[in-house]
């Protein structure tokens, strides 16, 4: 573990000889400043774990100080040195964020205790900060890639509905991760503990879908000696995904209904009555409204399952997400295949960011699984990815208006502007932020905390920029 470091402020010479000979004894860093005014400045390099400030003086003085301190360091651990005359400015000072307070004379052995308390509580939350730097990074949520704003409002809503078991619709094309939002939603829910059961509609011969759901009697289909449960009750203290809903037979639907009512339901075959515990999650790639106009979906059965709708957006509609999915799958692949891949080109960044991914997320998958496989590099080339790839990129580069500025009464939001310049500026400059700095004419360390800030990825530097 990292030494520990202690600063102590405005105390005098007497209780400083005191503090330093008993901490540096074991093993704490003491540092002292005898001035109000040279804190926090006094300690810029070697940021301390906690700080001892002393209150004797001008109250409006020392709680100047505090609010400068916690102003540069939101999360330092500021320990009060008062006596009993102070307290009145130790109640100010807790208000206003020490973290505890120490009465005079000094009791080193009390000092020790809120010392301890206090640094650990700073590490504490050092390694939160850490854990949450590493999230806006990665851009990972329950097994889901995307720090775009869309994703975020996903992510949002997730967390919100998991809190309860209310019904959740999730729509979307093909290949966009509509199972994941399911498996988040089980997973952040208190019935995470049970069984996570998918039945995927589509996927089930239309005769033996309702065997799948509701399970059938011993000897129900064709003289089948063993009883069989269905998803259903698979699912029973858990969740019950109903993947692609509007594949399901109309007349199967309005026993999908009664279900969703009641939880209530017979095996095929049977004669009881079997209730069951399970929160429904259902999902469809098609329009429900269409499947509605078209007979294929119930009214009723859209609506009762329509409690809280969930879209999964498009690759095409969140392209600030692609360079995050691609060294996802990059990682993945590179381990699951023993290969040596370790980032991507800007031109393949570039071309895999430009084109519209009619598959989603599937398909940049098995893009990026299929590179991996059929090359032995350290790099992704751009002359790796398959041509459909490459020539929908050129064609989005000469003028496809998805690539274009928002058009009509489409406003960005201001923050999903500002992160595509930087990242257009930095593909543009090789990825060499000090160029990048200099031409959107900001300073170094204000565009590392605005990359950081939008989770953009620092590929590597390329020779030659382009042109501006």
């Amino acid at each position: 573990m990292p030494e520990l470091k202690l600063h102590v402020v405005a105390c005098d010479a007497s209780t400083q000889d005191q503090i330093r000979r008993r901490f540096e004894r074991d093993g704490v860093s003491v540092e002292c400043t005898d001035q109000l005014n040279d804190a926090p400045a006094s300690f810029t390099g070697h940021v301390p774990d906690v700080i001892l400030l002393d209150a004797d003086g001008d109250g409006e003085h020392v709680l100047n100080c505090l609010h400068e301190i916690k102003s540069e360091y939101p999360e330092m651990p500021v320990i009060l040195f008062a006596g009993d005359a102070d307290m009145p400015l130790v109640v100010d000072a807790m208000r206003a964020g020490a973290h505890d307070f120490v009465a005079k004379p000094l009791d080193l052995t009390r000092l020790d205790i809120a010392f301890k308390n206090a640094s650990q509580v700073h590490r504490l939350m050092q390694r939160v900060n850490q854990l949450q730097d590493k999230y806006a990074r990665s851009g990972t949520f329950q097994n889901m890639v995307g720090n775009s704003p869309r994703m975020r409002q996903i992510y949002d809503a997730v967390e919100h509905v998991s809190r309860t078991d209310v019904t959740v619709f999730v729509t979307g094309e093909s290949g966009t991760g509509k199972e994941l939002i399911a498996q988040a939603i089980h997973e952040l829910s208190e019935r995470r503990a049970h069984a996570f059961v998918a039945l995927h509609c589509a996927a089930v011969p239309k005769e033996m879908l309702e065997n799948e759901l509701f399970g059938h009697e011993r000897g129900a289909l064709g003289g089948g000696d063993a009883r069989f449960a269905g998803c259903a009750e698979q699912a029973d203290g858990g969740t019950l995904f109903l993947d692609e809903i509007c594949e399901v037979d109309p007349q199967l639907q309005s026993k999908m209904l009664r279900f969703l009512e009641t939880k209530r339901f017979q095996r095929v075959g049977g004669t009881d009555v079997l209730r069951v515990n399970a929160r429904i999650i259902a999902s469809t790639n098609r329009d429900p409204m269409e499947q509605i106009r078209l007979g294929r979906l119930r009214e009723d059965l859209y609506y009762r399952l329509n409690v809280v709708p969930l879209e999964m957006p498009p690759l095409c509609e969140r392209r600030s997400d692609v360079p995050l999915l691609v060294t996802h799958f990059l990682d993945r692949f590179t381990q699951k295949y023993g290969k040596y891949f370790y980032d991507c080109s800007p031109e393949a960044i570039e071309s895999l960011t430009r084109y519209s991914w009619p598959g989603n997320v599937r398909e940049l998958e098995n893009v990026i699984e299929r590179v991996v496989v059929l090359n032995n590099a350290s790099q992704v080339t751009a002359r790796m990815l398959p041509a459909n790839v490459l020539q929908g990129a050129s064609a989005a580069r000469e003028g496809d208006p998805s690539e274009q500025a928002p058009q009509g009464d489409v406003i960005l939001p201001f923050d999903e502007v500002e992160k595509r310049e930087i990242a257009r500026a930095l593909r543009i400059c090789g990825w060499n932020v000090a160029r990048a700095a200099e031409r959107l004419e900001l300073g170094q360390a204000t565009l590392y905390r605005k990359i950081k800030k939008y989770g953009i990825r620092l590929l590597r530097k390329t020779r030659e920029p382009a042109a501006l």
